[in-house]
């Protein structure tokens, strides 16, 4: 560790500076006490949760400034400390207040109780802060040990890495703490003594101890630095034998894609995501075989070709992952998480075109990687501080854009997810329904009724007594055709156990297709109601003898979630046959027999 006056030459002996980790340890403890008592204030909904805009930032501030502090103590001056805490704390406040007032779902701390929901920050906030400030820490850290704004790649290299591995460890450590003491109150139970299991269940315990092992942690992982460095080397040398293996896998498939074809990737409707994330992979490894950029020859034959092949099919990748992007912004617009996974992607473009470039160096060993590690990092914090503020902000962003498509006409008043403005689009979603519900003009009537209902519920699972007309999240099929009266009439809340019935039956905003055809040949029509939620599920409805509908049967949801087939049933491409075995009759009742290794259905190409 590096002397509190910035001198890089200095080493920090823990024995002679106790009061380093005096002051470390302190600060774990006024986190646990500050993190102890505002959840006492949540759960009794006293001062300051009343005042969101004031909850809000102490939360980030508790959560995540202390961690900076003890990581800062002992390589930084006081003042570069205290310029760093009161930098960060400035950043962290203005994100949680424009967090909280966009509105949305956020966390919610202690017991529900009736009333104004507590405006904490989201989850979504919290952990792009982990991960930027974790980036800005390093820079900052880096750029005092050397002695200079920008420091050495090497400097980059080491503080990252050391303090990522100091907190996974540190987290590890908290995690077997806790697993430490659970066991302990279990073995005291073994003997009728009870007072370590009640402890345990005390915030006013249970805080303040987690906050104290993470700093104590974070302190013992910094005074030995040599155990952190060895941790290091091997874990590099592990990833970096993983390199050659991934690079493989990538060729492989970006080879075969040509032959099978795209559509079978867009088939997947994730496909940007899982592109993403192996680039995200293949950027770690090729960090991983390149390490400070000093090994140059000394590395293995094997992994230098996987690493200078991984760079050069990176672009590739990401390339792939933006089309497929692009095909669903086309398809259905902007949201919240395709916005960010635009801004991710962006991010990953800076790492392909970079590494790219730096593989084309044939003459040496990518050191080019150096410069773009360090210029993409930046480019990465300024990207999730634009993210979290008004400036592009996703919520804003991806309302703007469905309401053009509503405009536009590119989407049916029957179609439009009015749901995703309610609990996705945080106040400005709120804003564009109050607009929906005055709407004139075409099929006005029914974007009001969806708006209006919609807007009566308090959270997204909230079912009861809010949705008078099922008939407005419904499409019949085949065209032209009605639901009968008894069906619309129906109360749904008492239609028989609640899991099996769509959404779309209790809630605004959720769409379902009604088929009408008479599945037993009785002479009276069923209506089959199948989901346009990805996640797609479906029910079949008959009408009882002496009025009222229940729930009779479904298909299975692995068939649904093939569009081809969704397709062709839409456009009534189907028929009903009987079935291949028959039934059991015993004693005047049916017996219905359950079938084994039976043909699954298939996803036809599209």
């Amino acid at each position: 560790m590096q002397a509190a006056t910035g001198n890089p030459t200095v080493l920090l002996d823990p024995v002679v500076a106790p009061r380093i980790a005096v002051t470390r340890l302190a600060a774990g403890l006024l986190q646990g006490l500050l993190l102890y008592w505002l959840y006492s204030a949540a759960q009794a909904r006293a001062w300051p949760a009343t005042e969101s805009h004031l909850l809000a930032p102490l939360m980030l501030i508790g959560l995540l400034l202390p961690v900076l502090l003890v990581s800062s103590l002992g390589h930084l001056s006081l003042r570069r400390t205290g310029l760093w805490m009161a930098g960060a704390a400035l950043v962290l406040t203005a994100l949680a207040l424009h967090d909280v007032s966009r509105g949305g779902e956020h966390f919610l701390w202690g017991n529900y109780k009736p009333g104004a929901p507590l405006r904490v920050i989201s989850a979504q906030l919290f952990g792009f802060c982990v991960v930027g400030f974790y980036i800005a820490h390093a820079l900052v850290m880096a750029s005092a040990q050397d002695g200079r704004r920008l420091a050495s790649y090497a400097t980059y290299f080491e503080i990252a890495w050391k303090l990522g591995i100091q907190l996974l460890f540190s987290l590890l450590f908290v995690a077997v703490l806790v697993l430490v003491l659970w066991l302990g109150g279990q073995l005291f139970l073994l003997i009728k003594l009870n007072f370590l299991k009640k402890l345990l269940g005390q915030a006013w315990f249970v805080i303040p101890v987690l906050c104290f092992a993470f700093s104590f942690a974070i302190h013992i992982t910094d005074v030995r630095p040599s155990i952190v460095r060895g941790i290091r080397t091997l874990l590099l040398v592990l990833l970096s034998w993983l390199m050659p293996i991934a690079a493989v896998l990538v060729a492989g498939f970006l080879l075969t894609l040509p032959f099978i074809g795209f559509e079978r990737l867009w088939a997947t409707r994730h496909a940007a995501s899982v592109l993403l994330g192996m680039a995200g992979l293949l950027v770690v490894l090729i960090n991983a075989a390149f390490q400070n950029g000093q090994a140059g020859l000394g590395v293995a034959r094997g992994i230098r070709f996987g690493t200078r092949l991984s760079c050069l099919l990176l672009p590739w990748l990401v390339g792939i992952a933006i089309y497929a992007l692009t095909l669903r912004v086309m398809a259905h617009g902007w949201t919240s998480e395709r916005i960010i996974a635009g801004a991710c992607l962006l991010v990953a473009s800076c790492y392909a075109a970079g590494y790219a470039w730096a593989a084309s160096k044939y003459g040496d060993w990518l050191n080019w990687i150096a410069n773009v590690n360090v210029g993409t990092a930046f480019i990465a914090l300024l990207v999730m501080l634009a993210l979290f503020s008004p400036l592009m902000d996703p919520a804003r962003l991806s309302v703007a854009s469905q309401m053009a498509r509503l405009n536009a006409g590119k989407v049916s008043a029957d179609k439009f997810d009015v749901e995703y403005l309610r609990f996705e689009g945080a106040r400005y979603g709120q804003a564009a329904l109050q607009q929906l519900s005055k709407r004139t003009g075409p099929d006005a009537a029914v974007i009001r009724a969806r708006a209006d209902a919609v807007l009566k519920r308090e959270n997204r699972f909230d079912d009861t007594g809010v949705l008078s007309d099922v008939a407005i999240n419904l499409t019949v099929r085949p065209a032209g055709s009605s639901l009968p009266d008894s069906f619309l009439r129906q109360d749904w809340s008492e239609a028989g156990p609640g899991w099996r019935l769509p959404a779309c039956l209790k809630r605004a905003g959720q769409q379902c297709d009604a088929y009408l055809m008479d599945f037993d040949g009785d002479g009276r029509q069923e209506v089959l109601l199948i989901s346009n939620d990805p996640r797609a599920s479906s029910v079949l409805l008959a009408e009882k003898e002496g009025g009222g509908w229940y729930a009779r049967g479904q298909i299975p949801t692995e068939t649904l979630r093939c569009q081809p087939l969704r397709e062709k049933l839409q456009a009534g491409q189907f028929a009903l046959v009987p079935p291949k075995v028959r039934e059991l009759e015993v004693d005047g009742q049916r017996i219905p027999m359950s079938l084994y290794n039976e043909q699954e259905v298939s996803c036809p190409e599209e």
